[in-house]
């Protein structure tokens, strides 16, 4: 009985051979594993070190167009003085420019654009208070579904805005009012401080085309466009939301060019970039 049961035992223990095939085989697996690491590893460190590379060419950058331009929001970022952004406010600012957003429009849009609006709006107030100098911001009508919209952010009624039921021909003198319409022929050639520039507050993707000049025409009221296409190429259509005309010009009050105010205030799936000087 005890010659079976060690020859059985026998039978089911690994021979010499077996053993250094299993051996052999864990440690390719380690050996696979631990390549796999390293490569993995030198991967990330080149990934890495390209980050970084980008990182200093960037900021780079960002300190070249601070120097260029001492004004813009650029320089208050990279010269580290993100603390005084709640110091600069209109009443310090030595921007007199006014611009304004005219929300009488609302029954041209539907609740989801209003909402999308009033998001606009609520952009060109942060663009505005990270602004080494701020524009004199002016927010017209502000009565209604607008209202409504706006008082759902706590704390909005402190903001630095000038905010207004009446609307912007109540609140400016007429021969100060500039509206600004893609459709006017007349072309803004400088920024004028004397004047108030409105921007329409209309999110209707393109169904009342022509709305804000003719309204304007029929105010009696001076209008003008931008100069896109004169300083800038695009891959889409140049239809530009409220904040990014009011990055436009808050950018071109504080020092910047046409050219480049407008790429930089456009995002980069529009496909912008400033015209070569001899076309």
């Amino acid at each position: 009985m005890t010659g079976v049961i060690n020859d059985t035992a026998l039978k089911g223990s690994p021979s010499p051979m077996e053993d250094n095939v299993t051996q052999s085989e864990s440690e390719t697996a380690v050996s696979k594993r631990s390549m796999k690491r390293i490569a993995k590893r030198e991967k990330w460190e080149k990934t890495k070190m390209e980050k970084r590379r980008q990182e200093r060419k960037k900021l780079k950058e960002k300190k070249k167009l601070a120097k260029a331009f001492p004004g813009s929001v650029e320089n208050i970022r990279s010269t580290g003085l993100r603390k005084k952004l709640k110091q600069t406010t209109m009443g310090s600012s030595s921007c007199k420019q006014r611009v304004c957003v005219d929300l009488s429009l609302d029954s041209y849009m539907s609740e989801k654009d209003c909402n999308k609006c009033m998001k606009q709006v609520m952009r060109c107030y942060s663009l505005n208070r990270r602004a080494a100098n701020p524009l004199q911001f002016y927010v017209t009508s502000l009565i209604g579904r607008p209202k409504e919209v706006l008082d759902k952010n706590k704390g909005c009624e402190f903001w630095d805005v000038n905010y207004r039921e009446e609307n912007y021909l109540s609140t400016f003198n007429k021969s100060d009012i500039v509206y600004l319409s893609s459709e006017s022929e007349n072309i803004i050639k400088d920024l004028d401080d004397t004047k108030v520039y409105v921007i329409g507050g209309l999110v209707d993707h393109n169904l009342h085309k022509g709305l804000t000049h003719r309204l304007a025409i029929e105010a009696g009221i001076a209008h003008a466009k931008l100069p896109l296409d004169e300083f800038i190429d695009m891959k889409t259509r140049k239809v530009l939301t409220i904040d990014q005309v009011y990055d436009i010009l808050r950018r071109m009050a504080n020092g910047e060019h046409w050219g480049e105010a407008i790429v930089a205030a456009l995002p980069s799936r529009k496909g912008a970039f400033v015209k070569d000087e001899e076309s």
